[in-house]
C-alpha cells in the first residue's frame, strides 16, 4: 500500500522552506480531497480559508504563539466551523442533494425534518462542538492528501481562536476558527524531519473483541 508508505513519510513539519510554493494544480487536488471528506449528515457545516497573502500571515503569527510555520509555509488552511446551525443550512443541503441526485424535493422532506428536529435540540454550545468536530475529519483528509503528493503539512491547535476570528472577521460571517494546518515543503534545516516516528505498537492500540 503506497498510502502506508506515504503516511510513514509525513510528519508534523516544524520548519518550512519559505521559498517553495505549492503549485496550483496540487492545491486544487488538496481542495478536492477536503471537499470529498465525510461529514455528519453530509452537511459540511464549515468553510476552509486558504491564506497565501504574506501580510495576512504576518498578522496571524502573533495569534499563533509566534510559531514560524505560519509565515514560512506556502499556504495556511484555516478550518472554520459554523457557529450556529440554522434551518437554511439544511434547506440548502436538501436543495443540492435534490439537484445532484435528481430527487424531488418533496421526497426529501422527511429527511430534512429529521435533521432539523435533531439539530434543533442541540444548545448553541453543543452545535459549536459538533460542527468543530467535522473540521477535524476534513483536516485528516488534507493531511493524507498532502502525504500522497509529498507535500509537507503541520496540523496546529496552538493558536488563539478569538484573535483569528477578529483578524479574519469570522464572527460577522457566522464562523469560528476551529483548527489550522500549515502546508508547504520542509526545510533542510528542520531537525525533526528524520526523527523516527513515535506511535503506539499495533497490539497496544487495537483490541479485537
Amino acid at each position: 500500500m503506497n498510502l502506508l508508505e506515504n503516511l510513514k513519510w509525513r510528519y508534523a513539519t516544524k520548519k518550512f522552506d519559505s521559498s517553495k510554493k505549492v503549485k496550483e494544480s496540487d492545491l486544487n487536488k488538496l481542495k478536492e480531497a477536503i471537499q470529498l471528506s465525510a461529514s455528519s449528515y453530509g452537511l459540511q457545516l464549515y468553510k476552509v480559508l486558504i491564506i497565501e497573502d504574506e501580510e495576512l500571515k504576518k498578522k496571524l503569527k502573533p495569534a499563533s504563539w509566534d510559531q514560524p510555520q505560519i509565515t514560512d509555509c506556502s499556504h495556511l488552511f484555516v478550518f472554520c466551523n459554523y457557529a450556529k446551525v440554522v434551518d437554511k443550512n439544511i434547506d440548502d443541503y436538501i436543495s443540492l442533494k435534490s439537484k445532484i441526485q435528481d430527487i424531488e424535493i418533496e421526497n426529501l422532506e422527511g429527511y430534512s425534518s429529521f435533521m432539523k428536529n435533531t439539530i434543533n435540540t442541540f444548545s448553541e454550545d453543543m452545535q459549536q462542538v459538533w460542527t468543530a468536530k467535522q473540521t477535524y475529519i476534513a483536516m485528516g483528509n488534507l493531511l493524507t492528501a498532502c502525504a500522497e503528493l509529498k507535500i509537507d503539512a503541520c496540523p496546529m491547535e496552538g493558536f488563539d481562536a478569538e484573535k483569528y476570528n477578529e483578524i479574519l472577521d469570522l464572527n460577522a460571517k457566522g464562523l469560528s476558527a476551529a483548527v489550522i494546518t500549515t502546508v508547504g515543503y520542509r526545510s533542510s534545516e528542520d531537525a525533526t524531519a528524520n526523527a523516527p516516528k513515535v506511535r503506539k505498537p499495533i497490539d497496544d492500540l487495537f483490541e479485537t473483541i
